[in-house]
């Protein structure tokens, strides 16, 4: 994060988004390098994700300590924008390109032309930083600028705020009638910004809200990606699997790129990022509903897809959400903090989920027994949990939206004083 805000200073999340967005094509890109490999070689895709991160983190190392102190002008940072959009572009084609064409890669030949043209949308993106270097070249202009996510112009911001608050009458002055309202305004955020030291952090209500939106919402979309084989196994789409991760990771690459929607649409809609993650996790719940209530391959598909896309923006979300609500300075050490109910949310809901398999395996009818492991077969298998993971995701979206209407106020005040 701390090398986002040093080169992006002013788009430090869309930087975010974008570095994050393309985590979500992992799984496709391994399937179609395995297919371009051996498809019939089922332990490629393990040697894939020990070999290909490892040697993405050494290539992208070299350029990292190579780099030279950056003294960055107003014209160049005016850019960002325009170089953004157009990453996000490339990055789109690059997420249809998997998802629409990595259906046809089961033959080997085939694999292997989808994927030079993948690796092909994957390197265009390094051109365009030299394409812009070159028509820049000569520019240099020593400017000030201002900077909303500087930490020191946080500081002077949470300095003046203080200064003038008692000429300001606070927002809980307004209506503190009802004990809805009282509990909505108690110990709320009043500035975005404001440094929160782990300590401070643990005793707000507003990082609990998003603590448990964060459990409740992305990490159980995870947990559902980590059965999803498992899933529709026990539906009976065997051979769909693959597909089946492939439309979840493609899906998950959009979410991330949509969490980048905040900052585009930044001076014409303004709308609080809180609210933008309430909205995110509005097809969690639906999708676990319609997967209790049938089975059918199409609905297996569309809740994938929903979830996929759901728990993508949260995952690329959360980072810039912990930064505002919480202080850039801080970022680091709150979101791993945040972050640590993915652990824990993997080992409950997956042990739900396991309980619940295990328990009807019994009681199925078309039970197999494949190499010493008994595999359930049938909705049954997965519809408690699916009931259960839906009303837990309700509970998130639920916890999102009252976080939502803590910050709102303080998001309004955030865009007065910007513009």
């Amino acid at each position: 994060m701390r090398i986002h805000g040093r080169n992006f200073p002013s788009n430090r999340a869309l930087a975010l988004s974008l570095t994050i967005s393309f985590n979500g094509v992992s799984a496709a890109l391994y399937t179609l390098i395995a297919n371009a490999i051996n498809p019939k070689d089922d332990t490629l895709y393990l040697f894939l994700n020990a070999l290909v991160p490892l040697l993405a983190s050494c290539l992208a190392l070299i350029p990292i300590i190579r780099q030279r102190p950056l003294q960055l002008s107003t014209y160049t940072i005016n850019q960002d924008p325009f170089i953004f959009i157009v990453l996000n572009v490339l990055a789109v084609i690059t997420g249809l390109y998997l998802l629409l064409l990595n259906s046809l890669s089961s033959e080997t030949l085939r694999a292997r032309t989808l994927l030079l043209g993948a690796l092909i949308l994957l390197f265009l993106p390094l051109c365009l930083p030299g394409i812009v270097c070159d028509r820049n070249m000569g520019f240099r202009t020593n400017s000030s600028l201002v900077d909303l996510s500087d930490p020191e112009l946080h500081t002077e911001l949470i300095e003046k705020d203080q200064s003038n608050s008692l000429n300001i009458e606070p927002f809980s002055a307004i209506n503190k009638e009802g004990l809805f309202e009282k509990v909505m305004e108690k110990g709320r955020l009043t500035m975005l910004g404001e440094e929160h030291p782990a300590r401070l952090l643990v005793c707000r209500w507003d990082f609990w809200l998003y603590y448990v939106a964060y459990f409740c919402g992305g990490t159980i979309g995870l947990v559902y990606s980590n059965n999803l084989g498992q899933i529709t196994q026990s539906l009976g789409y065997n051979s769909k699997i693959s597909a089946v991760v492939t439309l979840y990771s493609s899906f998950s690459f959009f979410g991330r790129l949509f969490s980048a929607a905040p900052d585009f649409l930044l001076g014409k809609v303004n709308f609080a990022r809180t609210g933008w993650l309430a909205v995110a996790l509005v097809p969690t719940p639906i999708a676990f509903f319609l997967l209790a209530v049938s089975g059918s391959e199409v609905v297996l598909h569309a809740s994938t897809a929903m979830i996929g896309l759901s728990s993508g923006f949260v995952f690329s979300a959360a980072v810039s959400i912990t930064s505002e609500l919480f202080g850039p300075n801080s970022a680091g050490i709150n979101h791993n903090i945040l972050i640590t109910n993915i652990p824990i949310g993997s080992l409950l809901y997956g042990l739900l989920a396991a309980l619940v398999y295990d328990s009807n395996v019994t009681s199925s009818v078309d039970k197999n027994v494949l190499q010493e492991a008994i595999v359930c077969m049938g909705r049954d298998c997965y519809m408690q949990t699916f009931i259960c993971w839906g009303c837990i995701s309700l509970l998130g979206l639920i916890s999102s939206f009252l976080l939502f209407l803590r910050t709102r106020p303080a998001y309004d005040d955030h865009e007065t004083n910007r513009n």
